[in-house]
């Protein structure tokens, strides 16, 4: 493609609910502005976006596309668009946050058959809390049940003033034949090709076109107070006046306009594009940390003589080329084979054979200005997030949100060969999408086996069976998967004063030794103690390190119940060895036995690890969600109410009570509801659980 200027850049993010026709509405716009021949179909597999086969198979997007462009706007100038599709699941919306980085604007797409739905609400909070500039686009309105005045009534409702009606339907479903332009007061009919022609108003719309006129422009000219002392002097300004006022209300996010139409009929389509153009705004300055996450602050102006830095908002694993590496320039010109260092770890790149990305197509470029999008193959050290400028000092990006993994599954390799590649193919599943995690962890002690898991963590459970598909596909690795077992541990439970010996005679060097150990447990969460209270040499000072390690060992390998044991302090207080026959591997034996015996004759209790969970919901669903906390043996510790009415409830839960709570939360709140959990302490499991938790020594 050819270069760009920077004013002349629009980056969108198409954001809303799932299935209400983001990607098809990208289609509508490819197809407008002649780039593809005809539009493609979701329920076909042939649209420019959707293009991975996990996508294809399911119908919906999963993970943001780039489809830029080119679009000469009523105004006579040549803008380039850069469209971004995002997927609107909940289980995505770590996309959706990758996709708000990069755009300078957001199109809320909502279905006027289904009006706004709790996606919408959650993409128009994501775009608040980063401060994008908003247009709603409401689309479907060729089809049956369409209700466009319902659907503005419901953006006036959930998200108060500023809603900005520029366009009423000519007809609605299948009568729908064109647009009444609010600001200009004029009607336009379509032609089947997606064209348009101005035509008088009809006499039933007319008398609301004019009154809705009056509406709007009051409350744009409320915003500027030139135009606005005009206005009441009774000089009424023209509609590109209004159009100017308004684009900068759009950037400050005090206005959202609303547009209408149809991707599969083409009814407004190109207004959508003249709008994106005339008044989204061009690209913004970025904020950055200079130093790290809490470093000094700097605007980064999107100069295109500045200096050049870039941030990578996305990679792919692309099995021809390698990894590809999606970028937007923040500052500067980056130029063909030009060499950037990587601000984190500090290693030289090269951008070698730069491109714009549509779809799976690739169009070459010589260089990208400040402000647009790329892309560039074989970046191996810069992942997802990085950022690349001249030199070597660490820039961090401000504002993008980390979302905690909130559903996981534990993964077996099929074979060997899956078991060799897992672990690099995870960490490269990992870059790809830095909304998934990896960790091992041990569920049981040694006696029990030492059982390890590898978890992959991520946002639900279709999150997780798409990556699974895809580590599959693109890396050859088959795993089987089972819930996580909690970590649950054991602890003694009174004090106990033992002896643990070891007397072994073999006719040559035999084996002795004898230790007295005082165990008692430990405040919850203090971990493991020794201490070593021996006088008068009755264990010589060499073997006290070989007692303490075959205590430490003893309690790696589990209690009673099978799990590891902790928060005990093991004290030796005396003992005795021989001159020949005392050893290293005697003491730890003996410790190890002593241990054993201290807690078959104290007993154990098991702990189980309690998170701290925090839910945020509706006001309205707030009992539900308090009930099924306490179903779950949660203990509420309370609850505020945010700004925006919605209420935040904090409690400890445990864990094993939370594996599926991602997926039961969202059923109970209509998916309206949201939290997190963060490890916070163990606690004892109740007598009447610990049969089902319990596993068998040996």
């Amino acid at each position: 493609m050819d270069q760009a200027e920077t004013p002349r850049i629009r980056n969108v993010a198409l954001v809303g609910h799932s299935g209400v026709g983001k990607t098809t509405l990208v289609e509508a716009l490819l197809h407008r502005a002649g780039v593809i021949p005809r539009p493609g179909r979701v329920e076909e597999g042939s649209t420019v976006c959707d293009t991975e086969p996990e996508e294809i198979k399911r119908g919906i997007t999963l993970s943001p596309a780039v489809a830029p462009f080119r679009w000469t706007a009523s105004d006579g100038a040549t803008y380039r668009v850069n469209l971004v599709d995002t997927p609107g699941y909940a289980d995505f919306v770590g996309s959706v946050d990758a996709a708000l980085a990069v755009a300078d604007l957001a199109v809320l797409v909502v279905s006027a058959v289904d009006g706004v739905e709790v996606g919408t609400e959650v993409a128009w909070r994501q775009c608040v809390e980063r401060g994008i500039p908003r247009l709603v686009f409401v689309t479907k309105e060729d089809k049956q049940r369409a209700d466009f005045h319902r659907v503005l009534d419901q953006l006036r409702e959930r998200f108060g003033a500023g809603i900005v009606p520029l366009e009423l339907p000519l007809g609605e479903e299948e009568r729908l034949h064109g647009v009444a332009d609010v600001l200009s007061e004029k009607g336009f009919e379509y032609e089947p090709d997606g064209t348009h022609h101005a035509e008088p108003l009809p006499d039933d719309v007319a008398d609301e076109e004019h009154r809705l006129h009056d509406e709007v422009t009051e409350e744009i000219v409320s915003g500027d107070d030139d135009q606005l002392e005009r206005y009441l002097s009774g000089d009424v300004p023209s509609a590109a006046e209004l159009e100017r006022t308004l684009a900068h209300e759009v950037l400050d996010g005090t206005e959202v306009p609303v547009l209408l139409g149809s991707a599969l009929t083409g009814v407004g389509i190109d207004r959508l594009a003249d709008y994106l153009c005339e008044i989204g705004p061009a690209p913004r300055p970025v904020t950055v940390h200079v130093g790290g996450p809490d470093g000094q602050e700097v605007v980064v102006e999107p100069d295109p003589d500045g200096e050049p830095l870039l941030h990578v908002f996305r990679t792919v694993a692309d099995p021809f080329v390698g990894q590809v590496s999606l970028f937007k320039v923040l500052s500067g010109t980056v130029r063909n084979d030009d060499r950037l260092v990587n601000a984190t770890t500090g290693a030289e790149e090269r951008l070698h054979g730069m491109f714009h990305l549509r779809g799976k197509e690739h169009l070459p470029t010589d260089a990208v200005v400040a402000g647009d999008i790329a892309a560039v193959a074989k970046l191996a050290d810069s992942p997802t997030g990085s950022t690349l400028g001249r030199r070597a000092v660490r820039v961090v990006v401000d504002g993008v949100p980390a979302r905690p993994p909130a559903y996981a599954l534990a993964l077996t390799p099929v074979t060997q060969s899956d078991d060799d590649k897992l672990s690099g193919s995870l960490a490269r599943l990992c870059a790809e999408d830095p909304t998934l995690s990896v960790d091992r962890t041990t569920d049981v002690g040694a006696a029990s086996g030492g059982h390890s898991q590898t978890v992959l963590r991520g946002a639900g459970d279709v999150h997780l069976a798409v990556a699974l598909e895809r580590l599959a596909r693109k890396f050859g690795v088959n795993v089987t998967t089972a819930p996580v077992r909690v970590a649950y541990r054991e602890t003694i439970a009174a004090a106990a004063d033992v002896e643990g010996k070891v007397k072994k005679q073999s006719g040559g060097h035999g084996q002795f030794a004898v230790v007295q150990l005082r165990v008692s447990p430990r405040g919850r969460g203090e971990g493991a103690a020794f201490v070593d209270s021996v006088v008068g040499g009755s264990v010589p000072r060499n073997y006290i390190p070989a007692v303490e390690r075959g205590v430490m060992e003893a309690m790696e390998a589990g209690g009673l119940h099978g799990f590891p044991v902790v928060d005990v302090r093991v004290e030796l207080y005396d003992g005795k060895f021989h001159s020949v026959d005392s050893s290293d591997m005697a003491f730890r034996t003996a410790a190890a036995h002593g241990l054993r015996e201290a807690l078959q004759r104290a007993g154990t209790v098991v702990l189980e690890p309690v998170s701290l969970v925090t839910v945020t919901v509706p006001a309205e669903l707030q009992g539900d969600v308090l009930g099924d906390l306490s179903g779950r043996r949660g203990r509420i510790s309370g609850s505020d109410v945010l700004p925006d009415g919605r209420s935040v409830i904090e409690a400890t839960v445990p864990e094993a009570e939370l594996a599926r709570y991602v997926l039961d939360l969202r059923s109970l709140t209509g998916g309206r509801g949201s939290f997190t959990a963060e490890h916070s302490h163990y606690d004892v499991v109740p007598s009447h659980l610990v049969d089902k938790v319990a596993v068998p020594v040996g």
